[in-house]
């Protein structure tokens, strides 16, 4: 099928329709907007995470979590024991953030700084830190938006009953989330359970690349303990469960006086058939549902989506019909982190194998459209088209939820000269081109209610340490006074929320010109 779409804004639109592949025509378009454009109550903003920017790991009665468990194991270069350092500088960021112009700032809270053990006994100078930055933001008119969990597990309690693969993990999650709510709910009105909580469980207990590093031979990254075949569900499961458990919570203890809303994070993409072959746009839609159904079909339907119930049998876990109830609608708004777009090719041949993980299940390949190393290129290619074709899909397949792009942003190598880092042309082009494709979106009834730049500072990344960062301001880590620097997107961004218009001329990348660029 070929589709052609052409909007007065002069974009492309490569839809997605139900991952279809279709073909667009080359057209050079000028579009001019401003945050103004968008809604009046549409937010902007900027992202982080705790163990990410805090530093401070071992300071005021913090214990380790998971995450300082993964960065201490060598697999990726340095660690976040001080990275930004916000928990010194947290006042100066702040006024940072306000010079900007964000209306938001997106962070999360420590679960093991805020509640040492994991349960019981709340640590005091927890309590004041994330009091003083709530503070310090609304002071300053910037609106704190929490996240609860962001691949953090205490170890403590990873050590005792392993974390998400127990059903224990639910009471500890919700009796945190009821100190943060209480604590902190009078300020703050957007709360998100989990972040990412597909790559969290994919990657942490199928693969075993990330936190808690759990995996089973032979489908993961050298582990020494997890079993790929029914972990990653066993986990999933249990994010459900610990989210909507703790928004229940939210709303029969809270929600009448403090007026909040709670949402849920996931990982998006556009995800492209590798030729246009039935067999292979059947795999795009596959891959689609085990990564992104896996969550939103039950948090819409109270079910797993069919594929998944069929590839994988008994090892997806069953919700009771008391669960079904309770997930079924339990979210006020979804968190989208979007990047990039992958390409994806059938390999159906893996369910035949008698012991499969959930790579297998879901029966396909996949790689960036750019085909870069994930590990040590650059896999995020400026594909504006595919964060439109998600939000059309979240519109089309899951009735159009209100939506916060949580995630968005171009890495970039961290071990480039000051100069270089500093005028970061690609970066701006990147946002340009986003956020110009989410305002198409929404002008095209997409219910989307703010976006989130990641990340506002250089701070240390997940899969890449500090050898490559996102920040809008530069930071050398090996600077004692670890100096903010702004870069051009702090300029661009700063320029485009204080309602200077900005330009997105030039050509506009095809799905043709990608598969192209993709095989080249």
């Amino acid at each position: 099928m070929v589709r052609r779409v052409k909007d007065e804004a002069c974009f492309v639109n490569i839809g997605l329709c139900l991952f279809v592949l279709v073909v667009a025509t080359n057209v050079v378009c000028s579009m001019e907007f401003d945050h103004l454009d968008f809604p009046r109550d549409f937010i902007f903003g900027a992202s982080s995470s705790a163990y990410q920017v805090e530093g401070a790991a071992l300071e005021d009665g913090r214990t380790p979590s998971i995450f300082d468990t993964f960065a201490h194991s060598g697999q990726v270069p340095g660690n976040g024991d001080v990275t930004a350092d916000q928990y010194h500088k947290y006042k100066e960021d702040v006024e940072l953030m306000a010079e900007t112009g964000l209306d938001a700032y997106r962070f999360s809270i420590s679960w093991s700084r805020l509640i040492p053990n994991g349960r019981g006994h709340v640590n005091p100078k927890g309590l004041e830190y994330y009091n003083n930055l709530i503070d310090a933001l609304v002071s300053r008119g910037v609106q704190p938006h929490v996240t609860l969990f962001h691949s953090d597990t205490p170890q403590v309690l990873e050590d005792e009953y392993s974390g998400f693969v127990s059903p224990k993990i639910i009471d500890d999650f919700v009796a945190y989330a009821d100190v943060c709510f209480r604590e902190f709910g009078d300020r703050v009105l957007h709360w998100t359970t989990i972040n990412e909580a597909n790559i969290f469980a994919f990657g942490g207990y199928d693969i075993g690349n990330s936190p808690p590093c759990r995996c089973s031979y032979p489908f993961g990254y050298y582990c020494t303990i997890g079993n790929s075949t029914t972990e990653p569900y066993l986990a999933g499961h249990h994010l459900l469960l610990a989210h909507a458990s703790a928004t229940r919570l939210y709303k029969e203890k809270y929600r009448a006086k403090q007026h909040g809303f709670v949402g849920f994070s996931l990982y998006v993409f556009d995800s492209i058939p590798f030729t246009n072959t039935e067999v292979d746009v059947i795999a795009a839609q596959r891959n689609y549902d085990y990564f992104v159904g896996w969550f939103m079909e039950p948090l819409i339907h109270g079910e797993y989506p069919l594929v998944m119930r069929k590839n994988t049998g008994n090892r997806l876990p069953v919700f009771t019909e008391n669960e079904t109830k309770l997930i079924k609608g339990s979210f006020d708004f979804i968190g989208l982190n979007y990047y990039t777009v992958i390409r994806v090719k059938d390999n159906s041949i893996s369910l035949t194998k008698e012991l499969r993980d959930f790579a297998a299940d879901h029966a396909s390949t996949w790689r960036y459209i750019n085909d870069a190393d994930p590990f040590d290129g650059n896999p995020f290619f400026n594909a504006p088209w595919g964060l439109q074709s998600a939000l059309e899909h979240f519109k089309q397949v899951y009735g159009n939820p209100p939506i916060i792009i949580h995630e968005n942003g171009q890495l970039s190598d961290h071990n480039a000269d000051y100069d270089t880092m500093l005028n970061d042309q690609s970066r701006v082009e990147y946002l340009q081109g986003h956020i110009g494709a989410l305002l198409h979106s929404v002008r095209n009834g997409s219910n989307v209610k703010g976006y989130f730049v990641w990340s506002f500072l250089d701070i240390y990344e997940l899969m890449y340490g500090t050898k490559y960062t996102f920040g809008l301001y530069y930071i050398d880590f090996n600077d004692p006074k670890l100096t903010r620097h702004p870069k051009l997107s702090r300029k661009w961004y700063s320029g485009f929320l204080k309602a200077e218009k900005v330009s997105m001329e030039g050509e506009i990348r095809t799905l043709d010109e990608a598969k192209a660029h993709s095989t080249s």
